[in-house]
């Protein structure tokens, strides 16, 4: 599917790519929803994918809420940048490793929910007009949203098609 332009469209790609994700998992053998990916990847386990699309909702929601209530925060924590971030991933994957599956799964439901309600309490132009906000910086609100959501979980399905050949 296209890159959604509009509140409607983001809402429909987000729902569509949660459910994609959602089957997957539950098509998967249960042994293989508790195994280890096969192959060598930061994330070892269907759980870390889910654990990743959580946290990632985290930091879009808490970046919107802190700017949108005057607070000026920058997407990622501090000693990250958009360069240097892939370690924080791996401390975000390692913070999570006692995490059980279907807490993985819930995390993901509710931070997804979370988003899903910020995305529906902005209008078509909030999110989708280019430096609407300053803190988006050149581009919109919608396109961290759709990063943060359906692109990520196309990324999440991805690897976990992977998982289910191998």
């Amino acid at each position: 599917m296209a890159r959604p332009t509009s509140k409607h469209e983001l809402l429909k790609e987000c729902k569509a790519s949660r459910r994609r994700v959602l089957e997957l998992i539950d098509a998967l053998p249960p042994h293989k929803r508790e195994a280890e990916f096969a192959f060598d990847d930061r994330d070892r386990c269907v759980r870390d994918v889910l654990v990743h699309l959580h946290v990632w909702h985290l930091l879009l929601l808490a970046w919107e809420h802190a700017n949108t209530h005057g607070d000026g925060a920058s997407f990622l924590p501090d000693g990250y940048t958009w360069n240097s971030y892939a370690p924080m991933n791996v401390a975000f994957r390692d913070a999570h490793a006692h995490t059980s599956l279907d807490r993985a799964l819930e995390l993901y439901g509710e931070s997804y929910d979370r988003v899903i309600a910020m995305i529906e309490s902005h209008t078509d132009g909030e999110l989708f007009t280019k430096k609407h906000y300053p803190w988006t910086g050149s581009t919109s609100l919608g396109a961290y949203c759709v990063s943060s959501t359906s692109s990520h979980d196309e990324w999440a399905l991805k690897k976990l098609r992977r998982h289910a050949r191998a």
